[in-house]
């Protein structure tokens, strides 16, 4: 099998995931993108921006001067909409997070 899927975040026994499949032409059901939601989760950080993203679709905030903090997260066809914005997890680690839009690739780093 030639095709490859996209896994970001790693996959553990007993993590969430959210999985974006198809049925390949024989009939198999292939995952094509993988995204690991308990590794999604937790606190962010960059040089503008300091958020948490928990369970539930919640999203904390903890820049006051923010002008449109995030509120709201959840996955769709394999994207990640923060508030109404969407991006594309373009890498996902233990401790960087990296999500791509039309304005560009935003890096966060794990805060503890």
């Amino acid at each position: 099998m030639d095709e490859q899927t996209d896994v970001e975040g790693g996959l553990m026994v007993g993590d969430q995931l959210a999985v974006v499949g198809y049925k390949s032409a024989d009939g198999e059901n292939i995952a094509k993108t993988v995204i690991n939601i308990t590794t999604l989760l937790g606190k962010w950080t960059s040089i503008d921006k300091n958020f948490e993203i928990q369970e539930g679709g919640v999203v904390q905030s903890f820049v006051k001067a923010e002008s449109n903090p995030y509120t709201t997260w959840k996955i769709f066809n394999g994207k990640l909409l923060l508030n109404s914005d969407t991006f594309k997890i373009y890498a996902l680690g233990p401790d960087s997070l990296y999500i791509e839009n039309t304005k560009g690739i935003f890096a966060y780093k794990r805060q503890k």
